[in-house]
C-alpha cells in the first residue's frame, strides 16, 4: 500500500457532471448526489476544508440528439436543462461550492489547454482511420448516432460505444448491421483523421495505482471493473470526434472536430474550481496540485471506466495534478422493479416530485440513502418510501422530538429545566449520546452512506426508548424534580439528532434547530464534535421555540396516484412499442363476398364455468337467437353486454367448446389500454340481421 496523508489538509469532492439532455430524476441523486452531498456537509460539520463541485456536462452526442429530436439548437436545450438540473439541485440542498457548465468560455480555455499540452508532448497518436459514414445527411456518425447489434451478446440496439444490455465498450465499426438514428439509413465507411490517447501506456501506471495501492479501499465493484479492464489489455482511445457541437480541437488541421466530451467533462471539475476561486479570490491550485488535498469522485457505475482509466490517465500525462484517492461509485437504482428509463419516462423527477410532496425533500433524502445501490442495484417502490417515512421518520425521529418538545412546552413553558441527581440509566443513555458521532463518522469516512443513516435512526431510537422506559408523563405526578432530570437528557438527544441529521436530512435539522433554539452558525453553536465532547449541549434555563412537526404520514392514496402514473406510463411505452398484426395473404373480392357479416344484439350472456375467458351469448341476428361463445369475460362482465348491439359473422361453420355448440363470431379489437371493445355498427336505425356491406 501506498503512503497515504491520515489528516487531509483539505477535501476536493466531485460529483458526476449531469447531461443536459433532460431533468433529473431519482436515479441520479440516489447513485450520486446524496452521497456526495452527506459527504461534504459531514467534512465541514467536522471542521475541514472542503470544496464540493460539479457542473452540467453540456457537449457531446446526447445534446445534438435532444437538439434534433425538439427542432431547436443545442444552444436551446442545454440552457433549458441546465436551468431545470441546477433547480433541482438547489431545491433538494445539494451544497456545491461551485455548480458550473462546460459551455462556459473558462471551461473550454482549460479543456483546450489539457489538449494542447499533451498534443505537445506527442501523448498523442494520430490516425486515420474508416469511420461511419451516413450518405444521407452527408455527416459522420458519432457513436450515438449509430445502433445495431453487439457482437458480444447479441442485443440488437447496441449503440456505437457501448451495449448497454451486456456493458461492453464498443466501436461503432464493430457493430453488426449498423443503421444511422439520423435518417435510418445503412451508412458507409469513409476515412477521417482523429487524435487518440494511447491508454496502453498507461498500463503499469493504472496497474500500481489501483490494482496496487487501492486493492483494499476502493469498493468491490470499482475495483473489479478496474481490473477486468486493466488485465483485459488497454487500447488507444479516441479524444476527438467529427461533431458541429462541442469544443474545437484547438490545433491546425482539425476543422469540423471537436474534444470528445469524455476527454473534456471530467476536466470540467478543474475548470468548475478555477471559476470559484476566480469568484472567490482564492487559489485554485491547492485543490488539484497539492498532495495533501484529498480528492474523491462521485459517480454511477457507468462512468467507472473514464473517472478511474482515461481520466488518470490523463492528469498523468499532464503531469502536475493529483489523482483520486477514492471513486466511491453506486450501481443502478431501478424502480419498481424496471430499470430507470429517461426516454421511456420511467421515472421519478425531482422537479415533480416536488411539486406532489412540497416541502418533503428529506423523506427522498432519506429513502434513497437507505435504499442506496453503493454495492449492488437497488430498488426504489413507492410503498418502501411510504414506510419508510410513517415507520421511520414519522414514528420514531418525529414522534421523539415532537414529545420532547410538547412536554417541555408544557412542563417548563418551554425553558430547558435544571437537572438533579442523574440515575445510572441517565448516565449510560448521556454515554451513549457521545458515541454516536464516531459511529457515524466511521461509517461515513468508509462511503458507507446506508450504514451511516441507521446509525443516525438509531439515535432517534435511544431517545424513544429512554422516553418509554422512564415515563415522565407519570412520573410527573409523584416526582417533578425526577421528570426535571428526564427532560434535561432527552432535551441532550435531541440536540445531538439536530447536530448529527444535518448531513442526511438538511432541511429537517434546520426545523430541529430552530425549534431548539439552537444557533446555525458553525463557529456559535454546538457542532459535530461538541456531540462527544461537551458534557451537556443545552444548558439549563435555555429557551425553546414553539413545538411543529417535522414530518407528515403518507396516505394510501398519495402512493396510489404515483403507482397509477406509472402503471400509465407502462401503458404509453407498450402502445409506443407495439406491433401490428401483419397484413394477412391478399384475398379476391369473391373471397370476401363469402362472409356474410349481421348487425346482431345480445339478449342474454353467462361466463362459462370453470374458464376465464369465455362467456356464452345469446344473439338476436334477425335471422335467429343463435348461441356464440366468445372470449370476452376478462373484459366485461355479463351483465354489461345484455342489450348490445355487435357486428357478428353468422356463416361460420359451427364449432363445440366445451360441450357447446359456437355459431357465428362477435367481430372485436383492443383499445390501447390492450382491452378488448366491439366493433359496434353505427345504430343509426339499423336493425338486426341488416348486412354489412
Amino acid at each position: 500500500m501506498a503512503e497515504k496523508q491520515t489528516y487531509p489538509q483539505r477535501y476536493t469532492i466531485t460529483a458526476a457532471l449531469p447531461y443536459t439532455n433532460g431533468p433529473i430524476h431519482i436515479g441520479h441523486l440516489a447513485g450520486v448526489y446524496v452521497p456526495a452531498d452527506i459527504y461534504a456537509r459531514y467534512l465541514r460539520l467536522t471542521g475541514k476544508d472542503v470544496l464540493f463541485v460539479g457542473g452540467s456536462d453540456e457537449h457531446g452526442v446526447a445534446i445534438s440528439m435532444k437538439a434534433r429530436k425538439e427542432g431547436v439548437s443545442p444552444k436551446e436545450v442545454i440552457d433549458k436543462y441546465h436551468t431545470i438540473i441546477k433547480k433541482s439541485f438547489e431545491d433538494f440542498g445539494i451544497t456545491f461550492d461551485n455548480y458550473s457548465r462546460t459551455s462556459s468560455d473558462i471551461h473550454h480555455k482549460t479543456a483546450s489547454g489539457f489538449f494542447k499540452k499533451l498534443y505537445e508532448q506527442d501523448d498523442f497518436i494520430e490516425e486515420t482511420t474508416a469511420q461511419l459514414y451516413d450518405e444521407k445527411s452527408k455527416q459522420f456518425l458519432a457513436d450515438r448516432f449509430v445502433t445495431g447489434t453487439c457482437p458480444k451478446c447479441g442485443h440488437e440496439e447496441a449503440y456505437g460505444d457501448q451495449c448497454e444490455n451486456c456493458g461492453s465498450s464498443l466501436n461503432a465499426t464493430d457493430l453488426i448491421s449498423p443503421k444511422s438514428t439520423i435518417t435510418g439509413s445503412v451508412p458507409t465507411t469513409k476515412e477521417t483523421k482523429h487524435w487518440f490517447l494511447p491508454l496502453d501506456r498507461y498500463e503499469d501506471f493504472l496497474r500500481k495505482y489501483i490494482l496496487e495501492d487501492h486493492k483494499n479501499d476502493w469498493k468491490p465493484n470499482v475495483y473489479g471493473q478496474c481490473k477486468s479492464w486493466i488485465d483485459g489489455g488497454l487500447e488507444p482511445r479516441a479524444v476527438t470526434r467529427d461533431l458541429d457541437w462541442g469544443i474545437p480541437v484547438p490545433i491546425d488541421g482539425a476543422e469540423g472536430k471537436v474534444l470528445y466530451v469524455w476527454f473534456d467533462a471530467p476536466i470540467g471539475y478543474i475548470s468548475s474550481t478555477k471559476e470559484w476561486a476566480e469568484r472567490e479570490g482564492r487559489n485554485w491550485e491547492p485543490y488539484w496540485k497539492d498532495k495533501g488535498t484529498k480528492l474523491v469522485h462521485f459517480i454511477g457505475k457507468d462512468n467507472i471506466v473514464f473517472h478511474c482509466i482515461i481520466f488518470p490517465a490523463i492528469l498523468k500525462a499532464h503531469g502536475d495534478f493529483i489523482l483520486a484517492d477514492n471513486v466511491p461509485a453506486n450501481e443502478f437504482l431501478n424502480l419498481e422493479g424496471n430499470k430507470l428509463s429517461t426516454s421511456k419516462n420511467w421515472a421519478v423527477w425531482l422537479h415533480e416530485y416536488l411539486e406532489e410532496f412540497p416541502d418533503m425533500q428529506d423523506v427522498l433524502r432519506y429513502t434513497l440513502t437507505a435504499n442506496a445501490p453503493e454495492t449492488k442495484d437497488n430498488d426504489f417502490t413507492w410503498k418502501d418510501f411510504q414506510a419508510r417515512n410513517n415507520n421511520e421518520l414519522v414514528a420514531i425521529f418525529g414522534n421523539f422530538i415532537n414529545r420532547v418538545a410538547v412536554l417541555t412546552h408544557k412542563y417548563y413553558d418551554g425553558v430547558v429545566p435544571e437537572p438533579f441527581d442523574f440515575t445510572e440509566v441517565d448516565t449510560e443513555t448521556l454515554a451513549a449520546l457521545r458515541k454516536f458521532p464516531e459511529t457515524i463518522s466511521s461509517s461515513i469516512d468508509r462511503y458507507r452512506f446506508r450504514e451511516a443513516g441507521q446509525e443516525l435512526m438509531n439515535l432517534a431510537r435511544l431517545g424513544n426508548k429512554y422516553l418509554a422506559d422512564e415515563e415522565p408523563w407519570k412520573v410527573i405526578k409523584e416526582d417533578e424534580e425526577r421528570v426535571k432530570t428526564i427532560m434535561f437528557v432527552a432535551l441532550q438527544i435531541a440536540t445531538g439528532l439536530a447536530i448529527l441529521s444535518e448531513p442526511f436530512l438538511p432541511f429537517t435539522s434546520k426545523k430541529l434547530k430552530n425549534i431548539l433554539n439552537v444557533t446555525m452558525s458553525e463557529t456559535e453553536g454546538p457542532g459535530w464534535q461538541d456531540v462527544y465532547k461537551n458534557e451537556f449541549l443545552l444548558k439549563s434555563g435555555h429557551q425553546l421555540n414553539k413545538a411543529e412537526l417535522l414530518f407528515r404520514k403518507v396516505e394510501d392514496e398519495e402512493i396510489q396516484k404515483q403507482l397509477d402514473k406509472l402503471e400509465a406510463t407502462k401503458k404509453s411505452n407498450a402502445n409506443e412499442n407495439k406491433t401490428l398484426m401483419p397484413q394477412k395473404d391478399t384475398i379476391t373480392f369473391d373471397d370476401f363476398t363469402k362472409l356474410d357479416i349481421r348487425v346482431g344484439t345480445i339478449v342474454a350472456a353467462e361466463k362459462m364455468a370453470k374458464t376465464k375467458k369465455l362467456m356464452v351469448l345469446k344473439v338476436d341476428t334477425g335471422l335467429d337467437t343463435r348461441t356464440i361463445i366468445s372470449g370476452i369475460a376478462e373484459s366485461f362482465s355479463a351483465e354489461e353486454v345484455i342489450g348490445k348491439k355487435v357486428t357478428v359473422l353468422v356463416n361460420l361453420a359451427p364449432r363445440a367448446l366445451r360441450g357447446v355448440d359456437s355459431e357465428g363470431m362477435i367481430l372485436m379489437t383492443e383499445n390501447t389500454d390492450g382491452k378488448l371493445v366491439f366493433m359496434n355498427p353505427d345504430e343509426n336505425g339499423v336493425g338486426n340481421g341488416e348486412g354489412i356491406n
